[in-house]
């Protein structure tokens, strides 16, 4: 009778024991003493006593093709088996069967161990306070929210290899003053300056080097000005990867997936992945981090001992730019386009950058405080900034190039779909000009209510429902503020200047 290798071990275990043979075959359910004696005798478990099959229990379908599919590999090794399935199918027709698939991943996967050459990941020895990590990681995945609304950002991950300790700051690009922002806050959190600060090759601190410089210099980028100046500024040795090397910043790649892990779990916990603010949330992830790293503080101590204590002072948070506004009064900001009031058009302003917001400064002072938008080539146009322009010309209202940018609220685009519907386009576009006006002067959840009154009522009564009118009576009377005290002037009793000029009069007299 054949045992198998979990019954022979307790077998080897009961003999050793002191049980009979009888007694251990019954421990592990065999019916005969003489499979103890044997397993006993041979003093090998029955895996190791069956010879490796060196032959194929079926035919191999690929047989016939594999000598082409071989070649192709030889000179693409990336081609993914799935695609040499589907290339073989196209071309034979009905030779193969879907469910062959699998054989050929096998046989390939077989191939690529003997043939490939795939590089090594080479082990790391790291010293404590030698570098300070940085990474830009996406967390759109956590599925967070800022009041409902989904919320796309980074987090500026920065990490010391030797205890791992991190600290991470809430982005929204991966910008020189995402960077800034990023190792400030991790510097000013340690207390201590590392020997030097390592990234990947972001266009932020790296950029391509000349034709000339590259020679010199393969497989390396030149660093940015700017991000040398504020490497310098704390003391700190530039370093960045080789290309095509992520692993030389794995310490950092592999803390970005063991954080999130770590945030999602919380977020269970917490119930919600809503958070009120962006200060709000990050609150949350500043205590999650500090968890992790109170059990790296063994570590740490030892960094901190041959680390330079932090001195230097912050660098602001924003970059400045001396930027003319368009004769369209929108302020260009690198690749992005912003609205601006008016009454700046053609003028020179101070534009302060920062990580989340823009301010625009004119005559030192702070004209408008705005979102600021992510990515390349969008645009943010304030209605309030162009209402007035647009009714004094409101022909170009309806081929106004961000004319999606002047519906506020969904209610404002609903209320000027249904005016098209019971109005002639001049006359519709000027009516919804002259709802806008009245929001711009800061009753736009008032206007918003009155429109969603309108849209109720509107079944089938048309134009007769959207004409001025109704339009003055119920938005026009909220440009009247409600709220404001009724001042009452005292009654003057003008007698009182009567017998002052009498008096006046007698002395001049005498």
């Amino acid at each position: 009778m054949t045992a198998t290798d979990a019954q022979v071990r307790l077998i080897m275990k009961e003999r050793s024991h002191g049980k009979t043979q009888q007694q251990a075959a019954v421990k592990v359910n065999l019916r005969s003493r003489k499979t103890v004696q044997k397993y006993e005798q041979l003093g090998q478990l029955p895996s190791e006593l069956k010879e490796p099959r060196s032959y194929r229990t079926r035919p191999d379908p690929f047989e016939k093709d594999w000598a082409e599919v071989e070649a192709k590999l030889a000179v693409a090794p990336e081609l993914e088996a799935k695609a040499i399935f589907e290339w073989l199918c196209e071309r034979d027709g009905s030779q193969y069967q879907e469910g062959q698939l699998r054989s050929l991943q096998r046989r390939i996967s077989n191939w690529r161990a003997l043939n490939g050459n795939p590089t090594l990941t080479l082990d790391q020895i790291h010293h404590p306070g030698e570098v300070l990590q940085s990474d830009g990681t996406c967390m759109n995945e956590l599925g967070v929210t800022l009041q409902g609304e989904p919320f796309d950002h980074i987090l500026f991950h920065s990490v010391l290899p030797y205890s791992n300790w991190e600290w991470g700051r809430v982005v929204q690009s991966e910008s020189l003053l995402s960077i800034r922002l990023g190792l400030q806050s991790a510097l000013i959190k340690l207390g201590y300056v590392p020997q030097a600060h390592q990234t990947d090759h972001t266009t932020a601190a790296t950029h391509k080097l000349g034709a000339a410089d590259r020679q010199k210099s393969a497989g390396e980028r030149g660093y940015n000005e700017e991000y040398l100046q504020l490497l310098a500024h704390y003391g700190l040795e530039a370093r960045t990867i080789h290309l095509s090397s992520p692993n030389e910043n794995g310490d950092v790649e592999s803390s970005n997936g063991g954080l999130k892990r770590a945030v999602k779990q919380h977020l269970l916990l917490r119930g919600s992945c809503d958070f009120e603010s962006v200060e709000a949330y990050e609150v949350f992830l500043f205590g999650i981090m500090d968890k992790r790293n109170a059990a790296r503080q063994v570590k740490l101590d030892e960094e901190i001992v041959v680390m330079k204590p932090l001195t230097a002072k912050a660098w602001p948070q924003m970059r400045e730019l001396n930027v003319r506004v368009g004769q369209n009064g929108i302020l260009r900001v690198g690749s992005n386009g912003y609205s601006v009031p008016s009454g700046l058009k053609g003028k020179r302003v101070i534009a302060r950058i920062y990580e989340w917001h823009i301010e625009v400064w004119y005559a030192s002072q702070r004209i408008e405080s705005m979102p600021r938008v992510p990515g390349a080539h969008h645009y943010q146009i304030n209605y309030r900034h162009v209402i007035d322009s647009l009714l004094r010309k409101p022909g170009g209202f309806r081929n106004y190039r961000y004319r999606d940018d002047l519906f506020p609220l969904d209610v404002f685009r609903q209320a000027w779909d249904v005016l098209n519907q019971h109005l002639p386009p001049r006359r519709a576009d000027l009516t919804y000009l002259r709802i806008l006006k009245q929001a711009a002067l800061g009753l736009e959840a008032e206007v918003a209510q009155a429109l969603s009154q309108l849209l109720n009522q509107d079944q089938g009564q048309g134009q007769n429902l959207w004409d001025e009118k109704t339009i003055t009576e119920l938005t026009g009377v909220m440009t009247t503020p409600q709220c404001l005290p009724v001042l009452a002037l005292p009654q003057v009793n003008l007698t009182l200047y009567d017998q002052l000029f009498l008096v006046e009069t007698e002395h001049v007299a005498a």
